[in-house]
């Protein structure tokens, strides 16, 4: 039995703390793609280029990355319900100020707010449920990608549902369903002990020392360059209406949780993670080159099947991670995620100055040239990212704890 079926069993046996959590993760995880559907809508509201609407993303990962050397300085000090809360209220008031935007730089600037609410918040969040989750920590790592991947799907969904009456409704949405959350955390979970040693913000830097762990870094820096000009530079190129992008990011968001949760661990089990990861980063790259030269229903199919290899990307990636360095896992993550962040900031921005410059097909060919060499970077380091013999004796994300902690 696999550690999918094994924690299968005991995931909806959890205590009332757990799924407080876990729901209020589905809401934090909905965030990074409720704007997707309703992008063309606020350029279009604000009177704003394509370019500075990709500001959303590049203002929220921005901040998102440098907050993660904050975030274990934090909650190594006031404990992890007070750092949830804390998050949660950062994320409600800058996604209800988000809604009230008379501008786009406005919105930037609200969405960078909410970054950092949302960095302090899901990089706590698996600790806790794992803290206080009954059955193990497979069934409660099991939970979180579920969430993580539920929260994918339905973001922009919501976005779309919401987006179509009015591109502000999404924002006072996600706020209401945050501020349900806090209520929710506020009265079912207790607080948990502290760590014995206090986090330093410099940890997470000192962590990439660490040849393996840099490498991993380094690789997913390239990856999610590719990810994010899928996922904030296509709604662009697809054209849609909202409810017609949402269904479309929707079905990407269900294939990125089904891989991610349940294929990529089968995957590794039987041709271990480096090269599952190598030989899905390259389809990536192919998918997209076909995504940005294909017509218009081939754009959306490969939109659509880019959220497979995404999701076992994810997946690998983190395992690679937290598993590679005898730092940390929170340490660990916080370095890798430090880094790979940038490029979330980085490609929304780019994305569409890359077309302004050249044409529409050659943003599409840059994300190619990034998954590669991600790739390449797997290829040439793999001996630094092979740990304890991982490609001989491949371990499920969810065995030991890792599960996506680092997505």
């Amino acid at each position: 039995m696999d550690s999918f079926d094994a924690g299968a069993g005991g995931i909806l046996r959890q205590p009332k703390a757990v799924w407080a959590t876990a729901g209020a993760s589905v809401v934090a995880f909905m965030g990074i793609g409720l704007v997707d559907p309703i992008l063309p809508s606020i350029a279009q509201g604000l009177h704003a280029t394509p370019s500075q609407v990709s500001l959303l993303f590049t203002s929220y990962f921005l901040i998102t990355a440098v907050a993660m050397l904050l975030t274990g300085f934090v909650s190594s000090r006031i404990g992890g319900r007070k750092t949830l809360l804390l998050g949660l209220a950062f994320v409600i008031v800058f996604a209800a100020l988000a809604g009230t935007s008379g501008s786009v730089g406005q919105l930037v600037g609200f969405r960078a707010g909410w970054g950092l609410g949302n960095a302090l918040f899901v990089s706590t969040a698996l600790a806790v449920i794992v803290g206080a989750a009954a059955g193990g920590s497979a069934a409660a790592i099991l939970l979180y990608e579920s969430a993580l991947g539920l929260g994918m799907a339905c973001g922009p969904l919501l976005g779309a549902l919401l987006g179509n009456i009015s591109w502000r409704y999404p924002f006072f949405g996600t706020a209401t369903l945050m501020a349900i959350g806090f209520l929710c955390i506020t009265a079912f979970l207790k607080e948990q002990p502290k760590p014995a040693r206090k986090t330093s913000i410099l940890d997470p830097v000192k962590a990439l020392g660490h040849g393996g762990l840099a490498s991993a870094a380094v690789s997913a820096f390239f990856y999610n360059y590719t990810f994010f000009t899928v996922l904030a530079f296509t709604p662009f190129v697809l054209n849609m209406t909202p409810y017609r992008s949402g269904a479309v990011f929707f079905a990407w968001g269900v294939l990125l949780a089904v891989f991610s949760v349940i294929v990529a661990p089968r995957m590794q089990a039987r041709f271990g993670s480096l090269k599952v990861l190598g030989g899905s980063l390259v389809l990536l790259a192919a998918d997209v080159l076909v995504l940005g030269y294909g017509d218009h229903s081939t754009a959306v199919v490969c939109t659509i099947l880019s959220g497979a290899f995404i999701g076992v990307n994810n997946t690998v990636y983190t395992e690679l991670a937290l598993g590679v360095s005898d730092a940390p896992r929170p340490v660990a993550s916080a370095g890798y995620n430090f880094v790979r962040w940038f490029a979330a900031a980085a490609a929304p921005y780019f994305a569409p100055k890359i077309e302004e410059w050249t044409d529409i097909h050659i943003p599409f060919v840059v994300a190619a040239v990034t998954a590669v060499l991600g790739a390449a970077v797997v290829l040439v380091r793999r001996r630094a990212l092979t740990h304890e013999a991982e490609e001989l004796e491949p371990r499920h994300a969810s065995e030991d704890g890792v599960g996506v902690f680092a997505n």
